[in-house]
């Protein structure tokens, strides 16, 4: 217990090493993130929309889960060595299944009557996609976003043991800053999650259909 409350004061006085070790922390989550989404998303609204690879969306989501990142950390030092960029492969390779699974689902599974009420309108299947698929799948695909920002964030920190930096540093190195500077790192990154989860919350809401909205804050009422 003289642990934790040892970890606020140890905040408190290393809150400059914190801020960079954050700093550091967010570059090597958003890189692998931003990857995971420009290739994840339009793969997955893809095969949504034409309503194909389903075996490849699930088998990919389900070969994600099953890796963990410490292992997967492990085997790529043996092919691209300790640095940076074994980390962030690590890390692209835990975000992009999410991505691509909700981006699959997201479009996959809108109404078939709708996108053909759209093609009866006179819709290319282009327009259908972009004015119809993609502002009704949107939710979903942010929350895919979302769920692989929050995995990110929390698996970074074991990506220090590839020599990637970030709040990673401070939690595994108990001689340098002792079990307080451990407990404070951990709750940091806690934090660090939390507030990005909820950021992408926030997203999710506004991204939402106007209907969708109104009908959200009727039920909180």
């Amino acid at each position: 217990m003289d642990v934790i409350f040892g970890a606020f004061p140890f905040m408190i006085d290393n809150v400059g090493l914190l801020l960079t070790k954050t700093g550091d922390h967010l570059v090597i989550s958003l890189i692998p993130l931003l990857a995971a989404i420009v290739l994840g998303v339009p793969i997955g609204v893809w095969l949504g929309h034409a309503h194909r690879g389903e075996f490849l969306a699930v088998s990919v989501t389900n070969i994600g889960r099953a890796l963990p990142s410490l292992a997967l950390i492990a085997i790529l030092i043996g092919f691209v060595g300790i640095g940076m960029l074994n980390a962030m492969i690590a890390l692209f390779l835990l975000a992009f299944p999410p991505i691509l699974s909700y981006a699959f689902q997201a479009v996959d599974s809108i109404d078939r009557d709708l996108t053909r009420a759209a093609r009866g309108m006179g819709m290319s299947p282009g327009q259908v996609l972009l004015k119809v698929e993609l502002p009704l799948g949107l939710p979903m695909i942010i929350a895919g976003i979302r769920t692989s920002a929050v995995l990110t964030v929390s698996s970074a920190t074991i990506a220090t043991i590839a020599g990637s930096g970030g709040l990673g540093d401070v939690i595994l190195n108990q001689v340098a800053y002792g079990m307080e500077g451990v407990v404070a790192g951990a709750i940091w990154v806690a934090v660090l999650a939390i507030l990005v989860d909820q950021a992408f919350a926030l997203l999710l809401r506004i991204s939402a259909p106007a209907g969708v909205r109104q009908l959200q804050n009727t039920n909180a009422m």
